[in-house]
């Protein structure tokens, strides 16, 4: 993964990130993010890849059912935000991926492999996104009270 500061200005800070070959997205992100000090930020990205795990949040169980994508894809659209819950760094972000054929799938991002590029642009945010979990969906949500 490479990055690079694009611009700051009033405390506020716009990256590049470019995933390479064969790297998992997630946990560098994550990374980076603890590193920074982000504690705020949209994400958004394009680019490919070889295989990924995407999700559909099933109400009744209150849990997640993956979607196993085996396969070349292009990332038409991942996007979302990076947070904070309990002082860790936190993704919620959903992708739409296309296939060979053009049809796509969609859903909460879980985990890519990228294969061969993913272009991230992260743009701070002015105040930060504390996540805190929420007993009836057993999801972290985000929190604006505080």
């Amino acid at each position: 993964m490479k990055t690079k500061l694009l611009h700051q200005e009033n405390g506020f800070r716009t990256f590049a990130v470019v995933f390479e070959k064969n790297e998992d997205v997630r946990e560098p992100l994550l990374a980076f993010a603890r590193e920074q000090g982000i504690s705020g930020a949209q994400v958004t990205a394009i680019g490919a890849f070889n295989e990924a795990t995407l999700a559909y949040f099933d109400r009744q169980a209150r849990q997640y059912k993956e979607i196993p994508v085996q396969e070349q894809v292009e990332v038409l659209s991942l996007a979302g935000n990076l947070g904070r819950q309990e002082e860790k760094p936190v993704l919620h972000a959903h992708a739409v991926v296309s296939r060979a054929d053009g049809t796509t799938l969609g859903g909460h991002f879980l985990r890519g492999k990228v294969w061969p590029t993913l272009e991230m642009i992260i743009l701070e945010t002015p105040q930060f996104l504390h996540r805190v979990h929420d007993e009836e969906t057993g999801l972290a949500l985000i929190d604006l009270t505080a």
